[in-house]
């Protein structure tokens, strides 16, 4: 059965797999924070999501604007500690490492993220998570993080489609981020049959001057250490509101 991937923009992808759609990190507005999508709003159709998937709390990966635009009632996971501002309008389930939950007909794990999940820079401790994704293939959404020596588990599991960030918003990345290079080497680790680079070429500062031609510049970095360092693993790259779709119903998962 073939798996449908839209990727709406930054951590927002949209996962269709055996009759069950799931979204990530809802960033669907023109505008957060001080951060401007230079891609443009999301425009496209959504239409009924079965689950949301929240990394962290941080405002570009859990945007209440861009949920509220989500039917109410609509079912979200998100790591313990997150949950208090979404229940007035969702049902919310809180999870933690290596927890699992259905959603739909597939199964969603939480995984380890290396990445400070706070919402502000000053207050309590709240993880970050990663979710492994499975049906009848097995997709590997690592939110926001840096390299993590539990990735190689994550990999010996199986997975067929790894959505990896290799970029940010800025024009450095601190530290709890993956960059082109640092992507490319959790191949090794995960050795996904097939991944597709998220979190580029979507939000900037307000102020920031971006080239075109250069918004698609840390996919393409990214594409080109893959290469040399993970060849057997096949990179697609996916631009902002583009989607792609893989594996027929003849191509077996591994």
């Amino acid at each position: 059965m073939a798996i449908r991937i839209t990727y709406v923009g930054h951590a927002t992808v949209l996962i269709e797999m055996d009759g069950t759609r799931l979204l990530t990190d809802p960033i669907l507005r023109g505008r957060v924070a001080h951060l401007r999508r230079h891609t443009g709003p999301w425009s496209g159709l959504l239409g009924e999501i079965d689950g949301v998937l929240i990394s962290h709390a941080h405002m570009d990966h859990l945007d209440m604007r861009s949920l509220n635009q989500l039917a109410e009632g609509t079912l979200l996971v998100a790591p313990r500690g997150t949950a208090r501002p979404l229940r007035k309008r969702f049902q919310v389930s809180e999870v933690d490492e290596d927890e699992s939950i259905r959603l739909g007909a597939l199964d969603v794990t939480a995984t380890h993220a290396e990445h400070d999940g706070r919402r502000y820079a000053v207050g309590r401790p709240v993880p970050a998570l990663g979710f492994l994704v499975a049906g009848t293939h097995r997709v590997f959404f690592a939110g926001d993080t840096d390299l993590f020596d539990g990735m190689a588990d994550i990999g010996r599991a199986g997975v067929d489609l790894a959505l990896l960030p290799v970029s940010g918003w800025g024009s450095r990345l601190p530290p709890g981020h993956l960059t082109p290079r640092t992507a490319a080497e959790s191949l090794q680790r995960l050795a996904p049959r097939v991944v597709i680079p998220i979190h580029w070429g979507t939000l900037a500062p307000m102020r920031a001057r971006r080239r075109s031609d250069m918004q698609d510049a840390p996919a393409r970095e990214f594409a080109a250490h893959a290469a040399a360092m993970a060849p057997n693993t096949e990179v697609i790259v996916v631009s902002p509101g583009d989607s792609v779709e893989l594996w027929p119903a003849n191509s077996p998962a591994r």
